[in-house]
């Protein structure tokens, strides 16, 4: 046979072993994931459970998932590892101070000045103008519009009856 005629099935078969490769390499990192917990870390199930590891066993991990709960798990149940950051941010809904992350909304705020400028304290003297249309037929519509209600009986309620 020739090397051309092989040249596919050692192409397939360099394919299976790197991807047999990766997939161990996954597995081995998982491993190590859940020999590193302890307890107080978080945690999350494969099943989307969030709980805090109480206890670590050989084969079992015992989590706290709330006051009074106590769940005890297959180690290979566990899908991560959280960081106390990650885990407070989900569980408990506590956010890191975003004041350093802050861009401001206005330019204003960027220049190092500490006094206003003319133009600005002009503006600031003026009455905010009142873009909104309104016709006086508006209004005159509007107060028949409130008449006819008046004049119109009220109409009965499922709740309410003639009848004693």
């Amino acid at each position: 046979m020739s090397l051309v005629t092989l040249l596919p099935f050692i192409v397939l078969i360099g394919a299976m072993i790197l991807m047999t490769r990766s997939a161990k390499k996954k597995q081995q990192q998982a491993v190590d994931m859940r020999n590193q917990m302890q307890p107080g870390s978080g945690v999350r199930t494969i099943g989307g459970m969030y709980a805090t590891v109480k206890e670590v066993s050989e084969d079992t991990v015992l989590l706290d998932a709330g006051p009074g709960v106590e769940l005890l798990f297959a180690k290979n149940s566990i899908g991560a590892v959280l960081s106390d950051e990650e885990y407070n941010r989900i569980v408990h809904g506590i956010e890191h101070d975003l004041k350093s992350d802050v861009v401001p909304d206005d330019a204003s705020s960027l220049t190092e000045t500490d006094e206003p400028s003319d133009d600005a304290s002009a503006a600031s003297d003026d009455k905010p103008i009142d873009l909104g249309k309104k016709d006086v037929s508006d209004d005159a519509t509007d107060e028949a519009v409130e008449a006819k209600a008046d004049e119109a009986e009220p109409k009965k309620t499922d709740g309410e009856s003639d009848a004693k």
